[in-house]
């Protein structure tokens, strides 16, 4: 498959890291945007036979932390997601499901950043401990510890028992 076939594959998952990456659906779009065009444009960095996800997520992440500082440095800060987002109509299956990831998505954007991006490659993602820790630049023992806290404090937003 070509490069550009297996990226387009990979949409979906770049979309949801870049989601809970920014915890804003426009920003997410715009990072998966930005991501997909920089792995374009530096497809010769990428080596074939390493998987094409780590590498485009970690770009990902890049991207994201360069965008992080700058708007810290243009003061610009993100407004927290309005309550009441979703509105159920008498009971649906479908809407319940919506506003109870509603609840997940508002208690992982509470996390620290490095325990949201744990949790968003592990938990979400399906990476293993190793890759996480590779995409992150961190020891899979830092990993492991981000993981158990971000756990707990998600458990804790949502009221479920630690």
């Amino acid at each position: 498959m070509r490069f550009e076939e297996q990226l387009l594959a990979l949409v979906p998952r770049l979309r949801r890291f870049a989601m809970s990456l920014s915890r804003n659906e426009a920003d997410g779009d715009d990072l998966c945007q930005m991501a997909i065009e920089r792995a374009l444009k530096s497809r010769d960095k990428w080596q074939p036979g390493t998987r094409l996800d780590s590498w485009a997520m970690t770009v990902m992440r890049n991207i994201w932390i360069d965008e992080v500082r700058a708007r810290k440095r243009r003061a610009e800060t993100f407004v927290a997601a309005e309550a009441g987002d979703c509105i159920g109509d008498g009971g649906d299956r479908r809407v319940e499901a919506t506003v109870e990831l509603g609840q997940v998505d508002r208690a992982l954007a509470t996390l620290p950043d490095e325990q949201r991006e744990a949790i968003a490659l592990v938990l979400i993602e399906g990476f293993a401990y190793k890759e996480a820790a590779d995409i992150l630049g961190i020891p899979m023992g830092t990993l492991s510890s981000r993981l158990v806290r971000g756990r707990e404090a998600l458990m804790q937003a949502l009221g479920e028992v630690a």
